[in-house]
């Protein structure tokens, strides 16, 4: 049996391949990892497996987004570390999932229910299904972010939110009049929580919106700096990740 693993966390595909080598439940003659919606869709293709595991929240995107590039008629296992959205998947599927972390005994019941599904495994419905998910979840953005200032919480209009950094273990939110505060939540995580049209994140620090740019340096086609405003307490100096660059200019461009 052929087995897709699309996660982006190394940590978590060396986890999981491990648990899937040294399981008796299945057999695996093949694990292909693809760390990335692009690398995924690029596989699906021209390629196709047995079994597929999927995180939902990937580094360059939603997962769900690979269907709308590629057709696959392939029983899915997602991977999640959110308890709420995991839950609204399983409504949706008729296909199991993982809820990080999870243990060698929550894999072994997945692959079991997999194994007592796959002969009646209909595509037609899941992948309605996947559709109206993404289509609910894309609808349910953030329009207010709480943050303490202070002995007192606040409010801030995503219009007021110049952009959000990572230092260290936490996640800041600097407002358009120059206030930072601590926000309670990751830079990967927040990103999907966000309205695409005002921000996108350009690199593994920052996520920014589209008013707080100021100007776009392009010293090669593989590296743009970003003049921001305000400008950043740290990391003065910002720069779109190389495989962000098209999605940027494109994003930027509407």
């Amino acid at each position: 049996m052929k087995i897709a693993i699309i996660e982006d966390e190394l940590l978590a595909v060396n986890y999981l391949k491990d648990l899937l080598d040294n399981q008796t439940i299945v057999p695996v003659t093949e694990t292909v990892i693809l760390r990335s919606k692009k690398q995924a869709i690029e596989f699906f293709q021209k390629d196709s497996a047995d079994l597929l595991f999927m995180d939902i929240h990937l580094g360059d995107g939603m997962s769900l987004e690979i269907f709308e590039q590629v057709e696959l008629f392939t029983p899915i296992i997602f991977i999640t570390a959110f308890d709420e959205y995991a839950i609204r998947v399983f409504k949706h599927f008729t296909i199991d999932y993982l809820l990080k972390p999870f243990e060698q005994e929550d894999l072994h019941k997945a692959l079991q229910k997999f194994i007592s599904i796959r002969g009646n495994f209909d595509t037609e419905p899941v992948l309605k299904s996947i559709s109206a998910l993404y289509k609910s979840n894309d609808t349910e953005k953030m329009k207010h972010f709480m943050v303490t200032d202070g002995n007192k919480i606040k409010s801030v209009p995503q219009e007021d939110t110049a952009y959000f950094f990572a230092s260290g273990k936490y996640l800041f939110l600097t407002t358009t009049d120059n206030r930072t505060y601590i926000y309670d939540d990751t830079i990967k995580d927040i990103i999907y929580k966000l309205t695409p049209s005002l921000f996108f994140k350009i690199n593994r620090k920052f996520i920014i919106n589209k008013k707080a740019i100021v100007e776009i340096i392009k010293h090669s086609s593989q590296k743009i700096e970003l003049k921001l405003s305000p400008a950043p307490e740290i990391n003065s100096d910002v720069f779109v990740s190389k495989r962000q660059i098209s999605d940027f200019l494109l994003w930027v461009a509407n």
